[in-house]
């Protein structure tokens, strides 16, 4: 890492590492990169901010420097827009730091065994609770059950949740607990899963997985504190300085408030509560105004249409291949759906939707293009993942200015379980990135953590070559749909301010907007998918001041 930059602030001004600077500050000798207002890269050698945080000047090579107060040397590194995740769940990456982590196990033995070890280094916890696990990743064939949960612990309740969000897993005391028995009824929008004889073995899917999490002791506040600061430090590391925080609940607005109020909130939050009731208790009449320096706004609601692919929740038009008796779960019905865009709408909230297979996302499609008569104006309508489109439909993401907000890691992570769950036939629609763009429709990107590390740069090599992490498959899966680098730059940077209405706020190294930026070790632009996989981040600065890096 280098050190010449950290060492010349220092010497310059010891109080401006810690606070905003007290006048103009010149970083010079950059590689910069942004995005214009016509959504071209635009290369830059300096960076002008004022003491406000904000960029007054953009300085390309041959440019005469102005006379400023605070003069670095950038030391030829690359300067980057700060990262903006469009779609992550901030609280939930806090707490699967604090609790069990299952995302690295590759087999049912060996999650076993680090639930096993878990228990046992955390014997003073009442419940055992994580996340991560994905039947699919171990090649299992089918979920896992409540019995070889018992096996390895059994003197207290577990209760593990699937890499998506959409699935829990629990023990035999857990389900006693929560007085689970056979004779229980899965909600509307849920599932539960049961052996020949209809006794549940332990998996609860969507809305049904309340029948057993109702029953967990609830985090108290500096539960939640903790873990915001715990992923505000792995975001950071990320270069990830501005979110999309989807389903805030009352507990972790109240943190946010806490963490800002004390001047530890760090990243910029775009937060969507997660039911009408907390967006008008928040926002009374409409969004809020953006609090603490653009840190914080409530943007409007995180709607959910279906489930997931994962766990068969996705809602399908035709019948799932590898399992033709179900379509999966609607969690909402059109009337329902469109009664609540309904009531965001009138407030002005914005709506993000989620909507994962394709029936799913044409029943939003259809509910947009009905509700675009009555509420007219810069909607921003927002669906979040729609990962399995009817390729009739991918047309209609070009009207009503609908933003198509997709993780790309989801696609590397996916793309078995999709080619198993739809048939080779059904793809044409899959993670429909470029066809998405061609038909006007517009891109955020985000990496849905913690259901996916929140890795910008793993994203933006997926986003590029259509291959994961060990460079599979050859030549890209679907790779028509890939998306060029200065587009994939964009999804993470100046269009996932777009879709947070934060155009004009952050997102891009131009005049008048925040010195949210990066240094890193190579130009994404340039760099081949390994190498961009591979980036550093040496230094992260938000509104002008410097928050991670020696």
């Amino acid at each position: 890492m280098r050190h010449s930059l950290s060492a010349a602030f220092a010497a310059t001004s010891l109080f401006a590492l810690t606070a905003p600077a007290l006048a103009d500050t010149l970083i010079d000798n950059v590689d910069g990169v942004t995005i214009d207002d016509a959504g071209k890269v635009l290369r830059f050698t300096g960076l002008i901010f004022d003491e406000d945080g904000k960029v007054t000047q953009v300085l390309v090579r041959g440019d005469k420097r102005p006379k400023v107060d605070y003069r670095l040397d950038g030391e030829g590194q690359v300067m980057l827009p700060g990262i903006i995740d469009a779609h992550v769940h901030v609280g939930q990456i806090g707490f699967a730091a604090l609790t069990l982590d299952l995302s690295d196990t590759n087999s049912l033995d060996e999650a076993l065994q680090k639930i096993a070890q878990f228990a046992a280094d955390n014997p003073g916890r009442p419940w055992i609770l994580g996340r991560g696990w994905n039947q699919e990743k171990w090649g299992l064939g089918r979920f896992p059950t409540a019995a070889e949960l018992d096996a390895v612990v059994s003197d207290r309740p577990v209760l593990l949740d699937r890499a998506d969000g959409h699935a829990s897993w629990a023990n035999s005391l857990a389900m006693e607990q929560a007085g689970v028995t056979a004779a229980a009824k899965a909600p509307a929008g849920g599932r539960i899963i049961r052996d020949a004889a209809g006794k549940p073995t332990g998996i609860f899917v969507d809305r049904a997985r309340q029948l057993v999490r109702q029953s967990v002791p609830a985090p108290r506040p500096s539960d939640y504190d903790r873990a915001l600061a715990m992923a505000q430090e792995r975001l950071i590391a990320n270069g990830v300085t501005a979110v999309g925080d989807m389903a805030v609940d009352i507990q972790e607005w109240h943190a946010y408030r806490r963490a800002a109020d004390q001047g530890q909130l760090r990243i910029r939050v775009m937060a969507y509560a997660n039911s009408p009731e907390l967006m008008e208790l928040i926002g009374g009449n409409g969004p809020t105004p953006w609090l603490y320096d653009d840190r914080l706004r409530l943007n409007g609601i995180k709607l959910y249409v279906d489930g997931a692919l994962g766990s068969r929740g996705a809602a399908l038009k035709e019948p799932y291949a590898d399992e033709p008796g179900t379509r999966g779960l609607a969690l909402t019905t059109p009337a329902q759906l469109r009664n609540l865009m309904s009531r965001a709408a009138m407030g002005n909230f914005q709506t993000a939707i989620h909507a994962i297979g394709d029936a799913a996302n044409a029943d939003v499609l259809n509910a947009v293009e009905e509700l675009s008569e009555t509420y007219t104006g810069d909607r921003r309508w927002r669906i979040e993942h729609a990962q399995i489109i009817d390729p009739a439909d991918i047309p209609r993401f070009g009207q009503h200015g609908i933003i198509a907000s997709m993780q790309p890691l989801h696609q590397t992570s996916d793309r078995t379980m999709a080619e198993a769950r739809l048939g080779p036939d059904r793809l044409g629609g899959a993670y429909a990135w470029r066809s998405i763009i061609a038909a006007g429709g517009r891109l955020a990107f985000g990496s849905d953590a913690p259901v996916e590390p929140a890795d910008p740069f793993a994203g933006l090599a997926a986003a590029i070559s259509r291959t994961d992490a060990d460079g599979q498959p050859f030549g890209g899966w679907l790779p028509q749909e890939t998306v060029n680098r200065e587009q994939a730059l964009a999804g993470y940077t100046s269009d996932a301010a777009y879709a947070g209405f934060a155009e004009g706020r952050f997102g891009r190294l131009i005049p008048g907007e925040r010195a949210d930026f990066l240094l890193v070790d190579r130009d994404p632009l340039l760099a081949s998918p390994d190498d961009i996989r591979a980036t550093q981040v040496m230094e992260v600065w938000i509104g002008g001041v410097k928050v991670s890096g020696e």
